[in-house]
């Protein structure tokens, strides 16, 4: 391992999800897995860096750590991939230091972690869109907390052992109004007809028995922007939780006006 370059190990999670390490650090990673890979790709990275320090017995680190090492010209080693599978669910959430949400120009923006606030959500249904290990929109009654750890009961034949999603900002009574006036608007999922979401709408809160309900198989969330996530990203566990609240815009625009603008 060169004594040059820092080593970094990024769990990424969107759009696929895998551990890796890098001596690139956070803002070069977000712009190499955009502009500088060999890999065509364009779309939004949201990737998290985790303690160095962190091992699981699933993960060889330690060997990689010995294999990552700088270019024979000097350039730091961009990734050393550990694993593509089954990555989530072998990371302690303790060890996610802090999640990074990154453009298509490369832009890369760090959320911390920070304290979950119940918020008043103003509807009885939210739509939330699971990044990793799933990858799919779902309705629920559940609010945010309530929705992970219904996804990560044993007890239920669909849970995932850990999940990291967010919420979509929706405002469904006025979708509903909006549609029965013109059946021809503009989806405001990306990928999912307004017909088939209104239907979905009318059935869960006409089923007390049903809490939760899926709309698509695929969330399309790189087609959609950031600043359609409604309080921030949650990765939770039937012990654990870590939210990573989503700044005001405005913030986000004093901060890094380059990130903004490409959002």
């Amino acid at each position: 391992m060169s004594n040059q370059y820092t080593p970094h190990l990024y769990m990424i999670c969107y759009p696929n999800s895998a551990l890796v390490l890098s001596q690139l650090s956070p803002d070069d990673f977000g712009f190499r897995y955009n502009y500088g890979s060999a890999s065509f790709y364009s779309g939004k990275l949201i990737f998290a860096e985790i303690d160095i320090n962190y091992r699981h017995p699933y993960f060889q680190i330690d060997d990689a750590l010995e294999r990552l090492r700088a270019h024979k010209d000097g350039r730091p080693k961009a990734t050393k991939y550990i694993s593509s599978y089954r990555v989530l669910e072998h990371i302690d959430i303790d060890a996610i230091q802090t999640l990074y949400i990154a453009n298509a120009d490369g832009a890369s923006y760090p959320l911390p972690p920070g304290d979950f606030k119940h918020l008043p959500g103003g509807n009885d249904l939210r739509v939330f869109a699971e990044l990793t290990p799933l990858s799919m929109l779902t309705l629920a009654k559940y609010g945010m907390v309530e929705f992970g750890r219904w996804f990560t009961d044993p007890a239920n034949p669909l849970s995932v052992p850990r999940l990291m999603f967010l919420q979509v900002t929706l405002d469904i009574d006025t979708f509903l109004h909006d549609f029965e006036t013109n059946p021809f608007i503009t989806p405001p999922l990306e990928g999912v007809h307004p017909s088939k979401l209104r239907d979905a709408i009318l059935d869960l809160r006409k089923r007390e028995d049903k809490f939760i309900k899926g709309i698509t198989l695929d969330t399309a969330f790189t087609k959609e922007s950031y600043r359609k996530i409604r309080h921030g990203f949650m990765v939770v566990d039937q012990h654990k939780q870590k939210f990573f609240p989503m700044p005001p815009m405005n913030e986000i625009e004093k901060n890094d006006f380059r990130f903004w603008k490409g959002m």
